[in-house]
């Protein structure tokens, strides 16, 4: 999967999760090329991208905000596999050899986790 697509999944991820009825203090802006949503503190969102996966801005929630949550890093990242119970849930990512699981668990408390997977960053999310 190119860094391009994982863009377009967290993305799609992310307006999934938050769709549903748009906020009256949410409005829409179209210009030429671009959509963007404008949320109540004023900051647009592209959302161009995921209108041409079919999505539909005025079904759009901006939820809680930037910075409203910690991410988890690689530094939440362990090679040991032997403490993880076979029962664990577990997101997983892969890249030709390069592979990474992130608990569900985690991932509930942090909903992202910014990481490496091979040499490109990704983005986790829950």
């Amino acid at each position: 999967m190119t860094k391009q697509s994982y863009i377009i999944f967290i993305i799609s991820v992310f307006l999934i999760g938050f769709a549903g009825g748009i906020e009256a203090d949410t409005t829409v802006e179209r210009d030429k090329t671009q959509t963007y949503i404008v949320d109540r503190t004023g900051e647009r969102w592209d959302v161009t991208q995921a209108i041409t996966l079919g999505f539909k801005p005025e079904n759009f929630q901006y939820g809680i905000g930037r910075n409203a949550f910690s991410p988890l890093d690689d530094s939440n990242l362990s090679d040991d596999s032997r403490s993880v119970p076979l029962s664990q849930r577990v997101i997983g990512v892969s890249d030709g050899n390069a592979a990474q699981a992130y608990s569900v668990s985690k991932l509930f408390r942090h909903e992202v986790a910014n990481s490496m997977l091979g040499d490109a960053p990704i983005a986790v999310g829950y």
